[in-house]
């Protein structure tokens, strides 16, 4: 599942990682994924329910399919028993949802605390690596996005994980924060769904787009870890009857007003009488340097009224000069553009992939480069 690929080498035995994201977002169900696909292997896996009954999640469960017999299910707040069934039990996977409600009744301090997720999560880590559990803790969020509960929190465990995604939406992304034992750099795609998560094996479909060659669209490859992904930039321009707005959605805002900056600088496409809007088709984010090319291209276009054609991609960082720099994994971004039907891709001179079968490469020094044969390609 994409969780191991975020992992690498999945949940190493007596370690702890630590799930967290929003509300909603898919937390307890991708816990409750991993307990049924470690149990489908014989391990014996138990799941300490600290904020809901034994029945609720067993219906939870159920909606992900048969129930492994090997599964058990807690439902239980007291660290100190929490302790005692790890210690017995021993098994190979436990997940304890939520770290926030587990308390210890000697301490003072009321549950979700800072001396209470302190003093909860050192005894059970403690514990899970004395015997060679994997132990998975869910945390929550703070209204500011960041990690509920004490900072120690993070170094006290092995594996950070954060789950992402829009509660109105079915993406969700899987990112590691911290990780003792591999890279940090790889990202999980998956799709909630009636029955849970699944994997996106292929994003194409997901982030397809409009399909429709107008001007505003462009196709670019972001490059997250070792994934690279098609992704369709898609802007819009208005006139302001205000100060100019700047809407950025699942692309780096700060991107595009530099973006903007270096588009009226040196390529004489101003907007500061227009409302801009720029976003991606899917939800899916994209805010490495490697889509600026494509990103600048959609304004351009939106601006000046040519449609890009639809077999044409984008891949390159914007430098403030104007110059198109080398951008990491170009190969790989040339390769995926060629899979998902793209027969030119523009790259910038720096850094070019020495072959590329089967496609175009078209090298650009400029981003008024890349806009001139933008324009001067159109179908």
């Amino acid at each position: 599942m994409e969780l191991d690929r975020v992992l690498g080498a999945g949940l190493v035995d007596g370690s702890t990682t630590l799930l967290f994201g929003e509300p909603g977002v898919g937390k307890s169900t991708l816990a409750l994924m991993a307990l049924h696909s470690r149990a489908s292997l014989g391990d014996a896996v138990v799941l300490v329910a600290a904020e809901e009954s034994a029945t609720q999640v067993g219906r939870r469960a159920q909606r992900l399919g048969e129930v492994p017999a090997s599964l058990g299910v807690v439902a239980a707040t007291d660290v100190a028993s929490i302790e005692r069934v790890l210690l017995e039990c021993r098994p190979g996977l436990m997940v304890v949802d939520s770290i926030s409600a587990v308390s210890d009744p000697s301490i003072t301090a009321g549950a979700g605390s800072v001396p209470q997720v302190r003093h909860a999560a050192e005894r059970l880590c403690r514990a899970a690596r004395s015997v060679g559990t994997a132990l998975v803790l869910v945390g929550h969020v703070t209204k500011d996005g960041d990690l509920a509960g004490p900072r120690t929190l993070e170094h006290l465990v092995d594996t950070v994980i954060r789950i992402d995604g829009d509660r109105h939406g079915t993406l969700r992304t899987l990112r590691c924060v911290k990780h003792r034992f591999g890279p940090t750099d790889e990202v999980g795609l998956m799709e909630m769904g009636p029955t849970g998560l699944r994997d996106l094996v292929d994003p194409a479909a997901q982030f397809a787009g409009s399909g429709l060659g107008v001007p505003g669209v462009v196709v670019g490859v972001a490059l997250d870890g070792s994934r690279a992904t098609r992704v369709e930039f898609q802007a819009l321009v208005t006139a302001c009857a205000g100060p100019p707005r700047r809407v950025a959605h699942q692309v780096s805002s700060q991107r595009l007003s530099l973006m903007l900056a270096v588009l009226d600088a040196r390529c004489a496409v101003a907007t500061s009488t227009l409302d801009v809007f720029a976003a991606t088709a899917g939800g899916l984010a994209a805010n490495e340097p490697g889509v600026d090319a494509a990103l600048a291209l959609a304004v351009a276009s939106a601006v000046q009224g040519f449609a890009v054609d639809r077999d044409l991609a984008v891949v390159g960082e914007v430098g403030l000069a104007g110059e198109l720099r080398a951008v990491a994994g170009a190969s790989r971004r040339v390769r995926e553009a060629q899979r998902l039907g793209a027969t030119r891709v523009m790259v910038p001179v720096a850094g070019a992939p020495e072959d590329a079968p089967g496609v175009q490469l078209v090298t650009c020094a400029t981003l008024a480069d890349v806009l001139g044969r933008a324009r001067n390609s159109t179908k």
